[in-house]
């Protein structure tokens, strides 16, 4: 039987640790992507180191790169993190904690090692369900992605096609942590949190942590990791 690879990018989030665990499940030998990209915080590299150690990916490779030198989002520095929006108010417009053009920095990233794997699958855990409305998470992007994969590489060119697999796309919080419940993600490994405590409390207030309060909530289950003692989460 011929061994079937896959590139999964992992944050150290929740989304990407289902993904991660999908792949898993789908008979794949697990290669796991994760950048140091400037970001605000160290934990949730941390958070992949564990998670990635727990679910016996066969390499795991952190890329460094530093996108504070373009700025233009709140989780690189530049604004401030948003706190106690509503669901509502997650809704409407692009946020802050957008960065530019990450997916897409992050996917080219993932190709490259595809290539050189000899592997012909990527997943990512995009999640056009969320609220907060980022558009390179859209099935449209992630469908002209592919496109331009098995147009730009030798692999494709010599007849290996690239898929890019977003398992969690269409899928609400809620559903995917249940999928995620089902294949036994340690969830409480992961850091989803923009704004967490030295210590690795999530902060509760933003829009990460309401997103995924909310989807315990709607889960039926208790999110595992630890908050702020003095935060109450409100969903």
């Amino acid at each position: 039987m011929s061994v079937r690879r896959a590139v999964v990018l992992l944050s150290g989030g929740l989304d990407s640790a289902t993904a991660l665990a999908i792949a898993r499940d789908e008979g794949f030998d697990l290669y796991a992507l994760t950048f140091r990209y400037g970001q605000r915080h160290s934990l949730e590299l941390e958070a992949a180191w564990r998670i990635a150690a727990a679910q016996g990916v066969v390499d795991h490779l952190v890329v460094e790169i530093d996108l504070r030198m373009i700025g233009g989002s709140a989780l690189t520095g530049e604004f401030e993190v948003p706190e106690g929006r509503s669901f509502e108010e997650m809704e409407s417009g692009i946020p802050v904690t957008y960065v530019p053009a990450r997916n897409t920095i992050f996917l080219s990233f993932a190709l490259g090692w595809a290539e050189v794997l000899e592997a012909s699958d990527v997943f990512a855990g995009v999640n056009a369900a969320d609220y907060a409305g980022y558009p390179d998470c859209r099935r449209e992007y992630v469908e002209a992605y592919e496109r331009m994969a098995n147009l730009a590489t030798k692999a494709a060119v010599e007849g290996r096609q690239f898929r890019i697999h977003t398992p969690l796309i269409r899928m609400a919080k809620s559903e995917i942590i249940r999928r995620g419940i089902e294949l036994g993600v340690p969830y409480e490994l992961t850091s989803s949190c923009y704004n967490p405590s030295a210590e690795g409390e999530a902060c509760g207030v933003c829009d990460s942590c309401r997103i995924r309060w909310q989807g315990f909530l709607d889960a039926g289950s208790r999110d595992p990791i630890r908050y702020r003692a003095n935060v109450e989460v409100e969903a």
